[in-house]
């Protein structure tokens, strides 16, 4: 018994040795190691933080784009679409709250609360409606609520292969992997604790990209893992996720818009043998995913859907892809001015 108490003891001592060790060198490369790029565009405060804003193009009388980013996607995921328009029109990035190079901050992640920040963040940098708005993914459901509460701003919407309001129960998932919100929320508030030790930043040193946009340049690339540098992200993600039911049913009840011109990216590309490998059927959830985005096309009488060969970030990622959702927002920003 003495020599199984030893034995246990002498694997406690390796595992808080190894952990220990670990987390010194997070601290070493934390401090000595890579350090983040400085912002491309601006940081503006918008009550007691700031947030980070990039513009291209010239100010007109036309409508400005504005693109919202998906859960935790940075600014610079958006890199060919902004140089794909910026001859054409202005166009507006910007990283949430806790997100990219923003500052974090102790507002909800609830739509209404992220509309309006991003609202006062337009108002502050001198930006006028009226707005395109385009969201990727988690950006969709957000940019609904957001032409709710300003109608009157908003000019036509671009939807990115976005999250469905219905995205969890039809999605295809079996039932028994459903998804653990309480325990994936301690989940990224540790790694947030891995973060501001250095952990996260000397893996993605190590074994990385861990993030990084397949079709962006190199310049562009380099900068995404700078998120990876502190806790930050993985935080502000926790906390988006705190309020994704209740997001998804608040961008349901934002469901009619008229006339206004709205396109709607759907991205067909999936690693099948991955879905396979979750208990899920491909193509079903496919076919599922093309219904759900026609849904969107049909909130407005003016609506297309558009399919791309591409993955839920090689949709915009990849030039190609990025060239045609360009021509095909020239064509909101043409509509809208009739």
């Amino acid at each position: 018994m003495k020599f199984f108490w030893k034995i246990l003891k002498w694997i406690g001592l390796s595992i808080g040795s190894l952990l220990a060790l670990i987390v010194v060198a997070g601290l070493a490369f934390r401090i000595f190691g890579s350090k983040p790029h400085q912002p491309m565009g601006e940081l503006v405060d918008v009550g007691g933080f700031k947030l980070h804003i990039h513009r291209t193009g010239e100010k007109n009388n036309q409508p400005t784009l504005v693109i919202e980013g998906g859960a935790g996607a940075s600014s610079e995921y958006y890199h060919w679409l902004s140089e794909g328009l910026k001859d054409r029109m202005r166009v507006v990035r910007y990283d949430r709250a806790g997100i990219g190079y923003s500052d974090a901050s102790k507002t909800p992640r609830d739509p209404e609360t992220i509309a309006r920040e991003l609202h006062a963040l337009l108002e502050k940098t001198g930006e006028a409606p009226p707005y395109i708005l385009a969201g990727h993914s988690m950006g969709g459901p957000y940019i609904r609520v957001f032409a709710q509460l300003y109608p009157d701003e908003v000019a036509g919407m671009v939807f990115l292969d976005a999250t469905h309001p219905e995205q969890v129960e039809r999605g295809g998932a079996p039932k028994k992997s459903s998804f653990k919100y309480k325990a994936v929320i301690k989940i990224y508030q540790a790694l947030g604790i891995l973060g501001d030790l250095g952990v996260l930043g000397l893996y993605d040193h190590l074994f990385g990209p861990v993030l990084s946009g397949k079709g962006l340049p190199h310049k562009i690339n380099q900068r995404i893992p700078d998120c990876l540098l502190n806790g930050k992200l993985v935080r502000t993600y926790a906390k988006e996720i705190k309020h994704y039911h209740t997001t998804l049913k608040r961008a349901g009840e934002a469901n009619q818009f008229g006339a206004m011109p709205i396109r709607v990216f759907t991205a067909i590309e999936m690693d099948k043998e991955a879905h396979r490998a979750a208990g899920i059927d491909p193509e079903k959830r496919l076919n599922t995913t093309i219904q759900m985005q026609q849904e969107y096309a049909h909130m407005s009488t003016n609506g297309k859907q558009i399919l791309i060969d591409g993955n839920h970030n090689t949709l915009f990622t990849k030039k190609k892809n990025a060239a045609i959702i360009c021509q095909e927002i020239i064509q909101v920003l043409e509509a809208s001015q009739n």
